[in-house]
Formats: C-alpha cells, structure tokens, sequence
C-alpha cells in the first residue's frame, strides 16, 4: 500500500469516528498498545526529537533500500501519533518519503484535534523522518 493510500485509509477511519473527540480518544487508544521502545543508552540528545511537547526519541536504520525508524514518545498522546505515523512513513523507500508532501497529513485534521504544541512536536517529528530519508538516500 503506498503512503497517499495509506494516508487515504486512516482519513477515512477518521471520518468513521466523526468528531474531534473520538479520534483523539482512537489515538490514545493506538498509545495504549503501543509497545515500542528504545533501551536508555539510545535516549539521549543526539536521538531526542527536539520540538516534541513531551519526551520523545528516534532513530533509523537503512535497510535493504528503506529506512525503518524506532521512535518512543512519553506522553499517551505522542505513543498513539507514533503508530499512525509510522503506517505511513515506516519501511517506505527514501525516494517514497521524500517525494511524499507532508503537508498531506493535514488532511487528517491534525489542526483540530492537536494544540499549536502538539503541532510543533509533528512538525519536529517529520522533520526527523525526511532527514533520515535523506542520509539513507546519501548512503545508497
């Protein structure tokens, strides 16, 4: 399933719920379930995802022709943005995620269901996502 596909599926699970409420509810519940982790020697400056309103780290690995990224967040609501972001942008090729506009995840209505802070902290998370599609670009 391509990135636009992917992204098309989870708009239309969101529609389903309807309001704003619900799907901050559905992605507290992708949180809940959510058992990525990185060991604490790998939570430091360098893998911080500065930006974030709470704790969160990343790292990548290029592998086989695409990046595959291990990401944990500390609050509820960034380990449930972590999975819904991760089906549209892990495992994918670089050339996939750098020619992906990310200014289509607003179509999700992230603007209505996330604080200017929460905003900030995807910003950030995207911006590490198309940095290590670059290096491994780089790197192939």
């Amino acid at each position: 399933m391509s990135m636009e596909e992917t992204l098309a599926r989870i708009k239309e699970d969101f529609e389903l719920l309807g309001d704003p409420n619900a799907i901050v509810e559905y992605i507290l519940e992708l949180g809940q379930s959510n058992d990525m982790h990185l060991p604490p020697e790998l939570k430091n400056d360098h893998t911080k995802i500065h930006g974030c309103a709470s704790d969160a780290w990343m790292i990548h690995e290029c592998k086989d022709g695409k990046v595959h990224f291990t990401v944990e967040g500390s609050s509820e609501l960034a380990k449930g943005m972590i999975p819904l972001m991760l089906q549209i942008f892990n495992d994918r090729t670089p050339d996939e995620i750098l020619s992906f506009d990310p200014k289509k995840l607003y179509e999700l209505g992230f603007e209505k269901i996330l604080s200017p802070t929460r905003l900030q902290g995807m910003e950030a998370f995207l911006k590490r996502i198309y940095q290590a599609a670059q290096e491994c670009k780089q790197q192939s």
